[in-house]
């Protein structure tokens, strides 16, 4: 009985462990839908975001998509994080946006918003391959 225990409790683990591997593949996986937004053209049609959503100098949105309630836009903004940063954090506060918080690092930075009944957050991350071009992640929910 002690045996078939212990094989029991050996196969879970080495299941657990063997879950642990997984994250490589969505790691590349994102990997892939970065690069996309930041080498795709242009975006269509205006992307889904609210209607007094400020136009922002050097920001080319190229990819949305819709996760249940939330509608993810992507794109790249041209120049480093700090400038993304204070340019969406800026132009969201003058277009009547409530910033409810906002972090800048060397590498990344987010700036949470609510506003016209929705909320979200603009994250920025320096993954574009290029000092020059940042990797811009809007979420936009019911707020």
């Amino acid at each position: 009985m002690r045996a078939t225990r212990s094989w029991a409790i050996l196969a879970v683990l080495g299941c657990l462990l063997a879950g642990c591997g997984g994250s490589d593949a969505k790691s590349t996986e994102s990997g892939d839908e970065t690069e996309a937004a930041c080498t795709k053209s242009a975006m269509s049609s205006a992307p889904d975001l609210p209607k007094s959503w400020p136009q922002i100098e050097n920001v080319t949105y190229t990819q949305q998509s819709q996760q249940g309630p939330t509608t993810v836009v992507e794109g790249y903004f041209a120049g480093d994080v700090t400038a993304a940063h204070d340019d969406f954090k800026r132009e969201l506060d003058s277009a009547g946006f409530t910033i409810l918080f906002d972090e800048i690092e060397d590498n990344d930075s987010e700036v949470s918003w609510k506003g016209q009944g929705r909320s979200g957050q603009v994250a920025l991350r320096n993954e574009c391959g290029s000092s020059d071009k940042v990797f811009v992640h809007i979420t936009n929910r019911p707020g």
